[in-house]
């Protein structure tokens, strides 16, 4: 389907370009949100005696997402989740999850269509996440996933806790036993050594 763009679409376009989209696309989400018109000569005619005006209105909402992007760019929301040892969270950290601790945290300008989380988030760690306040305005916030508030601190500091958590373990098997040992593994080093001298 052949639309006119009436926001800037990333990917698609610019105010007033004339792209074509899947059907379903189109129907399902440009057309319903206005984000875009049929394009036909008597909405192209309808979209230039009204450009002025879509222009503008497009200028002043960008002020202001750009206003509000200061308070969110760079904002971290610290999230305590279970997880395994390995670091697998027990469940998911999804949009809703990161819209409740911007709220928490006092920032109520973003909405759930703003955030742009690709994938949920599956692991510890600290994740960037986009927050797109207008189609041209796009903010980044931290996402800091940590199994208590003590690991988050570290987390933001740039430490991997869960590479910490695997050098202990490790270090902790070499230094008392190995338990995958055979008996008798420890002998066969001396024995090694002896066998030269039997065949001498």
């Amino acid at each position: 389907m052949e639309i006119i763009l009436l926001e800037r679409i990333e990917k698609l376009g610019a105010i007033g370009d004339i792209v074509t989209v899947k059907d379903g696309y189109a129907r399902n989400f440009l057309l319903p949100n206005k984000k875009a018109l049929r394009s036909n000569n008597a909405n192209k005619k309808v979209f230039e005696a009204n450009r002025a005006k879509i222009e503008a209105d497009n200028a002043a909402r960008r002020a202001d997402a750009e206003a509000a992007a200061d308070g969110v760019n760079g904002t971290q929301i610290i999230l305590i989740r279970q997880s395994s040892n390995a670091g697998a969270l027990y469940g998911s950290v999804a949009v809703r999850d990161i819209l409740e601790a911007l709220s928490a945290q006092g920032i109520s300008n973003v909405t759930k269509s703003m955030i742009v989380l690709e994938r949920p988030i599956k692991t510890l760690g600290v994740f960037d996440v986009k927050v797109a306040l207008h189609p041209e305005v796009v903010t980044t916030i931290q996402v800091n996933v940590a199994r208590s508030p003590e690991e988050a601190d570290l987390q933001s500091q740039g430490v991997d806790v869960m590479a910490d958590l695997f050098e202990k373990d490790e270090s902790g098997f070499t230094e008392d036993y190995d338990p995958n040992a055979e008996p008798g593994e420890i002998a066969t080093d001396k024995a090694e050594d002896e066998a030269p001298a039997e065949d001498a």
